[in-house]
């Protein structure tokens, strides 16, 4: 599995090179993207572990896509590790498609775990599907709680969290469509 660092060095690299390539100076990507010019610089410069929603809308200023800016040249069999918290919670991104935009994660979430993500573009979608664990989905219409087995999707287009509110890691994996 690839390093938080790794990928660090990764996006900041591929940030840069997509902003040269549009002749863009960083507070020009800072305005498109609503991301401050202190932090493009320090994601440029490697400086900087930007949360998967800040790569995410620094991807779409650049009309890209998180994996395009995220996942290494040759794939790495375990996936890329995006995310790490210091409870043990972390997001693996195994891989993307480049023409329907999907993305396939991993993601673990420790007991109390807890990840706010910001809405994505307008009609994006993520899949759900519980490999161990409870995990809670925060919606703005309400929570929904799913099981070990059990499968969801909700639009992604809203503010929404994952929680794990047990004593035990949750495992699950991700698809996410059209962000």
């Amino acid at each position: 599995m690839g390093s938080t660092a790794e990928f660090v060095t990764r996006v900041g690299g591929r940030i840069r090179a997509r902003r040269k390539e549009r002749g863009w100076s960083v507070q020009q990507l800072a305005d498109a993207s609503s991301v401050s010019r202190r932090m493009l610089t320090d994601i440029e410069l490697g400086q900087a572990n930007p949360s998967l929603t800040t790569v995410d809308r620094i991807a779409h200023a650049l009309d890209a896509d998180f994996a395009a800016l995220a996942l290494p040249d040759e794939p790495a069999v375990e996936g890329t590790l995006v995310w790490q918290d210091p409870d043990g919670s972390r997001a693996v991104l195994l891989g993307a498609t480049t023409e329907q935009r999907a993305e396939l994660w991993r993601w673990v979430l420790a007991p109390g775990g807890r990840y706010d993500a910001e809405p994505d573009r307008a009609g994006a979608q993520e899949i759900h599907h519980v490999i161990s664990g409870r995990l809670t989905l925060e919606l703005a219409a309400g929570r929904q709680v799913l099981a070990a087995g059990q499968s969801a999707v909700i639009a992604s287009d809203q503010e929404y969290a994952y929680v794990n509110e047990t004593a035990e890691s949750v495992a699950f994996m991700r698809v996410v469509t059209g962000a």
